[in-house]
């Protein structure tokens, strides 16, 4: 899986695939397990072969926010706290039992000057990252509920079926009644 979603991204060479597949390693995490802590440093990126996380945000007041979801043949990370050695701002957290493919990001960041493909998947991740991630921006800030709600379903298609739907509600930025009467008018 991890292999052919590299090679997907950007196509390897077999002794550069192998540099950078070896650097991950296979960790199980239980749900309700936290792969990132806020105010930590983060050190690891991770491939999900199965499982869901969240990236999620907390205040003072013990509310949370659900930023995004992560699911299978994706990379999860704190990845602003990666890049630039601070602090992370967010929690990630399983929301199901997690089977990780798990590597130091620095040591990925180390294959840069000798594999220049190793650099562009990164470029080309986080490309893509800030696309969906201003999507979603977007879509917060210009869509009605029930239209945030109808692309959820669209884009993540089994996810209300795996984790509860309060979490579903604070990513659409709805309380769970309000997310009951969307779902009741559908």
């Amino acid at each position: 899986m991890l292999e052919e979603t590299l090679n997907h991204i950007v196509p390897f060479d077999n002794a550069s695939l192998v540099s950078i597949v070896n650097l991950f390693k296979e960790v199980q995490f239980k749900k309700g397990k936290s792969f990132a802590r806020k105010g930590e440093y983060s050190r690891n990126i991770a491939f999900i072969k199965s499982g869901v996380l969240r990236a999620y945000y907390g205040n003072d007041k013990g509310e949370q926010y659900n930023k995004t979801f992560f699911t299978e043949n994706s990379f999860v990370g704190a990845y602003s706290a990666l890049v630039t050695g601070n602090r992370n701002l967010i929690d990630i957290d399983c929301l199901t039992d997690c089977s990780l493919l798990v590597a130091e990001y620095s040591k990925i960041t180390a294959l840069y000057d000798e594999n220049p493909k190793v650099e562009r998947l990164s470029r080309i991740l986080a490309e893509q990252f800030f696309v969906r991630k201003e999507k979603r921006e977007i879509e917060l800030v210009t869509l009605e509920a029930k239209e945030r709600y109808s692309i959820f379903q669209k884009e993540h298609p089994d996810l209300e079926q795996r984790i509860p739907q309060y979490h579903i509600a604070s990513y659409l930025g709805v309380s769970p009644t309000q997310l009951s009467r969307i779902r009741a008018k559908k």
